[in-house]
């Protein structure tokens, strides 16, 4: 039967127990050799996730699976980077029209308007053709 005891001190039991357990495990050698040994950690930026969100997406994201937003972010990201690149005029057209299904399909999807700072040279042409419907 184990011994009753505060919280505090079940705590402090578990804490004193996973110590021992981890001291052992360096002991044997386990922790040796494990993949990403030596390099930085790869934090992941969430900002972008409302805070009430974040462990659901971090749980589906460890499942293989993201949300669609930031599916469709990702796909607007690499398609703005593949843009630079583009010389040939027509396929630059297409392109932008993805990049342009992408934008509004993202601003449709979020519960949020999109942030145009984020996309600076969509920006100038978007804010002109709002002032040209609000003058028309």
């Amino acid at each position: 039967m184990p011994a009753r005891g505060t919280e505090g001190e079940t705590v402090l039991f578990l804490e004193v127990l996973a110590e021992r357990k981890i001291r052992e495990a360096m002991e044997r050698g386990e922790f040796a050799n494990l993949p990403g040994a030596g390099k930085p950690l790869r934090l992941e930026d969430d900002s972008m996730i409302p805070e009430d969100l974040r462990v659901a997406y971090k749980i589906l994201r460890n499942a293989g699976c993201i949300p669609p937003e930031l599916e469709v972010r990702k796909e607007i990201i690499t398609l703005r980077d593949l843009l630079r690149t583009i010389e040939d005029e027509e396929a630059r057209r297409d392109t932008i029209r993805e990049l342009n299904y992408r934008l509004l399909k993202l601003g449709v999807m979020g519960k949020r308007m999109v942030n145009l700072d984020e996309f600076p040279e969509y920006r100038e042409r978007i804010l002109g053709r709002m002032a040209g419907r609000k003058a028309g």
